[in-house]
């Protein structure tokens, strides 16, 4: 196979947390523990980030541009099968199809597109934003884990906005947030991050609601040029709830207001009536 560009190094604290292991043919297993669990179930997001840590592991010269996962079985707490299957796409790209399967079953697949980046250069097009106060000296928020047990993984520090169960009038969150257990800022993590936030409708509820993802994507925005461990600013927003479903878009910066990713979700409503 033909050298791509440099993957950043992906030994770190994301594929201890969920029990990684590699197994024949480039497939791994892991497992999400109870901790690591959500309002229903296995974390939606923990499965998005190993799918996209898998595919890059098979195309290690390669660097993550864009993920999009679907669930299409209810996952469990059994051990977790990530077989990756690669296709070349011309020269530089490659296209990682990954099957996530429990006891047989395949309870998600996710389709990963990794390339060759090229040098920064004077017409590219940087969405940065400023002005927003860094994590230091931010109250945190913790997410009660009789609720959701991965809150406790988290260091969540709301910037501004509406907070969850509030009853508000407007849909959205904006939080800076980061693992306890650190983790190197890859697209793998910003997969994590991307679904670390109560689903934005939360905040015109006063009680929660299940509303488990359907599907995730993620685009990456930005090169991962520095991977140590940091806090990352997540905002997301609803931007539509009807007849059952609802669509969540999320955009995640670093300390100088770069933006990263960016990332969409459609969740189904369970409990509303579907009309």
């Amino acid at each position: 196979m033909k050298q791509l560009s440099r993957q950043a190094p992906v030994d770190d604290g994301l594929m201890d947390s969920f029990g990684a292991t590699p197994l024949s043919g480039g497939r791994w297993s892991a497992t999400i523990e109870p901790t690591w669990w959500g309002w229903s179930g296995p974390h939606g997001g923990a499965i998005a980030a190993l799918a996209v840590r898998v595919a890059a592991a098979a195309v290690p010269s390669a660097s993550v541009r864009s993920a999009d996962l679907r669930f299409v079985g209810k996952p469990d707490g059994g051990d977790l099968i990530l077989t990756p299957s690669v296709r070349e796409v011309g020269r530089h790209t490659r296209v990682v199809d990954v099957a996530v399967t429990q006891a047989g079953s395949e309870i998600a697949t996710a389709s990963v597109m990794a390339g060759r980046v090229g040098e920064p250069g004077p017409t590219d097009v940087v969405d940065r934003v400023a002005g927003f106060p860094g994590p230091e000296g931010l109250d945190p928020f913790v997410i009660p884990p009789e609720i959701v047990p991965m809150g406790a993984h988290l260091d969540l520090r709301p910037v501004d906005g509406p907070l969850p169960l509030t009853g508000a009038s407007e849909p959205w969150m904006r939080a800076w947030i980061s693992t306890r257990t650190p983790m190197v800022v890859d697209a793998a993590y910003l997969a994590l991050l991307a679904d670390c936030l109560p689903p934005a409708v939360f905040p015109t509820l006063t009680a929660p609601l299940a509303l488990p993802t359907v599907t995730l994507s993620l685009h990456v925005t930005a090169p991962l040029d520095n991977a140590t461990p940091a806090p990352v600013l997540v905002h997301t927003r609803n931007t539509s709830t009807s007849g059952g479903w609802s669509v969540d878009d999320t955009t995640l910066r670093d300390r100088d207001g770069r933006l990263l990713a960016s990332a969409r979700q459609s969740r189904r409503v369970l409990g509303w009536p579907v009309r």
